[in-house]
């Protein structure tokens, strides 16, 4: 088969290490000939994503395409449906995930809990939805890795809003942040991975470090399980599909948001599961079985984030004293240059004894710096 992925950031990047198992021919349409996963491609496509004719021209001739961002045109997606190449997920799945609006209306519609939340078209207009705050401003369309979040918790920030159409979404009292990722075959099968718990840092609002399985209480679990499978059947799509939950200090939980695609939060299931989430697109692509999700060993994440003030040529301080430690596996991203609070790695542990995996993600996240020359 010949499989194209839109984009070819990290994401793409182990996507195209985990193909190697499997008789695939790839390709990668991207801007940035030195982008991660560019060399790692069969062939490599220079082209703009978000541009109809260049991911038409992409797709022609190929038998499947899939996404590692959602911010691509579903417009020449759906023409390339039209003509028999597979979309996973379906465009219409990323078209309502793509937009914060139509995916919360989603929820909404279908009775899945969710943060109660209004639409702004203006930031003129939170004004009028001050009984809302403390509140969460979403942007409608282009936000990622925490860009295009604002927290709004009185009148006097009102100003740090969008002014373009967006979500404004009442705070939860959150006690745990967590995600479940859900694999959907072609036949309507799925499978479901061992929640995430996310420890999020409030500077950046991006991943501090993660564990899995996540600690829940097996009420709590089930809310979660139900919930993550709700969201997904009402996508109506084969594909993988990262659902982020909040627990509530009531242990009520509540749908946050949802990826279209393999997530940050499934990083560990390359060491820690017996499919990797990568793995399991491929199946789901190439029309295999689905494979074992199951947790092989507890583990933990932490994001390597360029630090504050580092800008230029990437360079990996402490890499060696965290390459010493057992059960630890570093994964850089390839990227040349960095800047503060840009994504160039990742680093997973597995062990059987939490504490082991707290105390060890915290000495990586001390120890490993990612700075510039």
């Amino acid at each position: 088969m010949k499989v194209g992925i839109l984009g070819g950031g990290q994401l793409g990047r182990m996507l195209l290490q985990a193909a190697a198992n499997y008789e695939v021919e790839t390709y990668i349409l991207e801007n940035d000939p030195t982008c991660p996963a560019a060399h790692l491609c069969h062939h490599f496509v220079l082209g703009n994503i978000t541009a109809y004719d260049d991911v038409y021209a992409f797709g022609k001739g190929l038998d499947a395409i899939t996404i590692e961002i959602e911010r691509v045109n579903t417009d020449a997606l759906i023409q390339l449906e039209k003509e028999g190449v597979k979309v996973y997920p379906n465009p219409v799945a990323i078209n309502i995930i793509k937009n914060k609006i139509t995916q919360k209306e989603l929820y909404r519609e279908n009775q899945i809990p969710s943060p109660a939340f209004v639409v702004t078209q203006s930031r003129r207009e939170l004004q009028n939805h001050v009984d809302i705050l403390p509140a969460v401003h979403k942007i409608g369309q282009g936000g990622y890795d925490g860009r295009g979040v604002q927290v709004i918790k009185n009148n006097q920030e009102i100003a740090l809003g969008f002014d373009a159409p967006s979500v404004l979404e009442r705070m939860v009292d959150i006690q745990k942040e967590i995600a479940i990722i859900v694999a959907v075959g072609a036949d309507g099968k799925n499978a479901i991975y061992p929640p995430a718990e996310m420890v999020v840092d409030p500077s950046l609002n991006l991943l501090d470090y993660q564990l899995s399985p996540a600690r829940l209480t097996q009420k709590v679990l089930w809310k979660a399980e139900a919930l993550a499978l709700a969201v997904v059947k009402h996508l109506n799509s084969p594909g993988l599909f990262a659902v982020e939950l909040f627990v509530d200090r009531n242990e009520d939980v509540w749908v946050n948001e949802t990826a279209p695609r393999v997530h940050n939060s499934g990083h560990h299931t390359i060491e820690a599961n017996y499919s990797s989430q990568y793995d399991m697109l491929w199946r789901i692509i190439l029309q295999y079985p689905l494979g074992n999700t199951q947790a092989i060993l507890p583990s933990a994440i932490v994001n390597l984030i360029g630090e504050e003030g580092a800008t230029g040529n990437a360079v990996y301080e402490g890499l060696e004293e965290v390459l010493k430690m057992p059960n630890t596996f570093v994964h850089i991203y390839g990227k040349k240059e960095t800047k503060p609070g840009r994504k160039m790695g990742h680093v997973t542990i597995v062990s059987n004894d939490y504490s082991d995996l707290t105390h060890k993600a915290n000495k990586v996240k001390h120890t490993l710096k990612v700075k510039g020359k």
